[in-house]
């Protein structure tokens, strides 16, 4: 027998009783399903078999369970996909980046991809949900995963594992319909019953359920400018053969990255003097409005931008909207008891909003300047009159947002969206959240400015993402201009610096999860020296050595 605790009880269980079975007999004291297991801390499939230790239960409400989810979603649509059109009608299907709270898919091939076809793709999924069909895993030596990815035609998997260093790999099945994730799958296919698939732009949109909703499908919701931006990236990356992990180990092993890195470089560049030159072309703009989510990179891309706007005769001045901060002993509380900085209720957009429009009538305005040690604005005799040829660069998390500039004409501000939207997925089918080449940024630069820990960045990521669920991502499709600020080198060169910082978190934490996950994704990556990079590159923000004020 086996003895497990789950929470306060303790219970036995026959050798070679399998997770399923025991979370069968708790399932009903959940109110979603139960994907995978926690065993002392560490995740498993529920496939697996009991050992003793301390359990608990995760659903998709927790993101573990909704990535297993997502992952078993994916393989489940694409072998509809392949049974639908037919596998010589398929040249590759790409599950690309995510748009509309769902996984933009493009099929490319001689498939037709219209309302018909992915009703006949829709249905086949539901018909495999219906017969809860086994995922099935099993083990296979890395040579071999290389000769089947090559047989199946999923060459991006052929040229990732080329480049890795464990012996053996795990491939998933939907009766013989063969992948590799990158992660836990839930156990079958009648754990999946929540799906839609929306036509969209020259692909289609694969809708899931959310943590805070997890048997609900979002309605779909287009945003064609962020659609834009990352169908732009996604093209360049193909045209260079870059849109892959694997392609980008083959740059590094066989070419070096020093001329990449100058192109990737050069592409930022010409977009940032693009966005200057539009506007300079806007006479009425005396307000560039800078909003993006944590750690794209706001601080150098504003910087850049200055020195563009000046190249072009204009004589642009940095304000930062924290220094608009209420007191702390004023500032609103989350439903922790904590102060909420991210609500725009934490600034003072009355003072804002009289300051801007005095500097835009012509007067001279004192600007604040927010004390974070003492957690109060003060004067230092900061003053500042506009001229014919001057303008503002403001940067803050609400400046996207109406409520913040509400006095200002639309026609004097020019607003600009930037974020880390990495054009780079591990393979085919096995998409980069942008949220990961974000954190490994921030988990850099905390530790590299602030001393914190990779523990402290994990921990506190959770609420960083809900600010910005609430504060950015709203208002990111009334932006004037959008800035991809990823660079297609940066996770070989960030791989460096967290790698070390990962390997610190202790076994027995919560965070631990989490940094194991990122250890294995780091993994993919050759690693490269930061000695290429330019003084002035947006990576410099997050590791150091930046020429600009950062």
């Amino acid at each position: 027998m086996v003895q497990v605790t789950i929470g306060t009880e303790t219970k036995e269980f026959p050798q070679g009783t399998t997770w399923a079975q025991v979370a069968a007999q708790y399932q009903e004291q959940y109110e979603n399903d139960i994907l995978l297991v926690q065993i002392n801390g560490k995740l498993q499939e529920l496939h697996k078999t009991v050992r003793s230790g301390n359990v608990h239960f995760i659903t998709a409400e927790e993101k573990p369970g909704m990535s297993a989810y997502q992952r078993s979603a994916t393989l489940l649509l694409l072998k509809a996909l392949y049974a639908a059109a037919g596998p010589e009608q398929i040249e590759k299907a790409v599950v690309d980046f995510s748009v509309g709270k769902g996984f933009f898919v493009e099929a490319r091939g001689s498939v037709s991809i219209d309302q018909p076809f992915l009703d006949r793709v829709k249905a086949k999924m539901r018909e495999y949900v219906d017969q809860e069909l086994p995922i099935e895993k099993r083990s296979v030596s890395t040579d071999d995963a290389v000769e089947l990815f090559h047989r199946h035609r999923m060459y991006d998997k052929e040229r990732l594992f080329r480049y890795r260093r464990v012996s053996r790999v795990n491939i998933y099945s939907i009766d013989g319909f063969e992948d590799y994730y990158y992660g836990y799958m839930v156990p079958n296919t009648k754990y999946l019953k929540y799906f839609d698939l929306k036509l969209y732009q020259y692909g289609f949109v694969l809708l899931l359920p959310t943590m805070t909703a997890p048997r609900e499908i979002p309605p779909f919701v287009p945003q064609d400018k962020l659609f834009a931006t990352l169908a732009e990236s996604s093209r360049w990356g193909r045209q260079a053969d870059l849109e892959t992990v694997g392609a980008l180990n083959d740059t590094i092993a066989c070419k070096g990255m020093a001329h990449l890195i100058l192109i990737q470089e050069a592409l930022q560049e010409k977009k940032i003097a693009e966005i200057a030159a539009r506007i300079a072309q806007k006479k009425t703009a005396k307000f560039v409005m800078i909003a993006g989510p944590s750690s794209s990179g706001k601080t150098t891309f504003s910087h850049r931008l200055s020195i563009q706007l000046e190249a072009l005769g204009l004589k642009p001045h940095p304000i930062e909207v924290d220094n608009y901060f209420v007191n702390r002993i004023n500032s609103p509380r989350d439903a922790e008891g904590n102060y909420d900085y991210e609500s725009l209720k934490c600034l003072d957009t009355e003072q804002f909003n009289r300051d801007m429009k005095a500097l835009m009538a012509g007067e001279t305005v004192e600007l604040p300047c927010y004390n974070f040690k003492k957690g109060e604005r003060e004067y230092k005799g900061d003053f500042l009159q506009l001229g014919k040829e001057d303008i503002l660069v403001i940067e803050g998390i609400h400046c996207l947002n109406d409520a913040l500039s509400y006095s200002l004409p639309r026609e004097s501000r020019f607003k600009i969206y930037i974020s880390a939207l990495t054009q780079l997925n591990i393979d085919e089918h096995n998409r980069i959240p942008t949220t990961d080449g974000r954190l490994l940024r921030r988990m850099v630069r905390d530790a590299r400015t602030r001393g914190a820990s990779a523990r402290d960045t994990i921990r506190m990521w959770p609420s960083v993402r809900r600010g910005e669920e609430n504060n950015i991502f709203p208002y990111q499709e009334e932006a004037d201009a959008m800035f991809n600020s990823a660079l297609a080198y940066e996770l070989a060169v960030l791989k460096q610096y967290a790698e070390p910082l990962l390997f610190g978190i202790p076994r027995d934490c919560e965070e631990y999860a989490e940094a194991k996950r990122l250890l294995k994704f780091l993994d993919y990556f050759i690693g490269v020296s930061s000695e290429d990079v330019p003084k002035n590159s947006i990576v410099r923000e997050f590791i150091g050595g930046s020429c600009l004020d950062v």
